[in-house]
C-alpha cells in the first residue's frame, strides 16, 4: 500500500492577493482554478514535487457561517499552521521573496537543528518559512 500527500489547504482572506505571494514570489504553478458561487479555490504545485499542491481558498468556502467566522477569526489572529517550504538555495529564494514585497519574519539564518531557514508572512498573515538542508 502506499499512500502520499496530495495537497493541503491554506486559507487566506483574498486569492487573488495570495496568488502574488504564492504563484509570482515563490514561483509556484497554477493548477487548477475552481469557482462555485462566490468562492474559488486555487491550487498551486511545481514541478519540483509532481501531484503535491496547495489549494487557496478563504475562510467561508466550503464551510458553515459558525465554522467560516472562526477560521477567519483564527487566521486574524495568525494563529493557522505554519507552511514550511524546501529551497535548495536558501538565500537566493530568501532575497527573491523579500524583493516582492512581502513581509520578513526572520532573515535566513542556520538553526541550532541543522536547516537554514527564513519565514515571510503571507498577505493574509500566515506564517511561511522556507529551509534548506544542512549541508555535511
Amino acid at each position: 500500500m502506499t499512500i502520499e500527500l496530495q495537497y493541503t489547504n491554506i486559507t487566506v482572506t483574498d486569492v487573488d492577493e495570495s496568488l502574488t505571494f504564492y504563484r509570482d514570489a515563490l514561483g509556484l504553478d497554477v493548477q487548477n482554478d475552481v469557482a462555485s458561487g462566490n468562492f474559488r479555490w486555487v491550487t498551486l504545485g511545481s514541478d519540483a514535487q509532481p501531484g503535491l499542491g496547495i489549494v487557496l481558498s478563504v475562510p467561508h468556502a466550503g464551510r458553515s457561517q459558525a465554522d467560516g467566522d472562526a477560521m477567519q477569526e483564527l487566521l486574524t489572529k495568525g494563529v493557522l499552521p505554519t507552511l514550511v517550504f524546501r529551497s535548495d538555495d536558501i538565500d537566493a529564494t530568501f532575497e527573491a521573496v523579500r524583493a516582492s514585497g512581502a513581509e520578513v519574519l526572520q532573515e535566513p539564518i542556520d538553526q541550532p537543528w541543522g536547516p537554514r531557514d527564513c519565514a515571510f508572512r503571507d498577505p493574509s498573515g500566515n506564517t511561511v518559512r522556507i529551509a534548506q538542508a544542512a549541508t555535511a
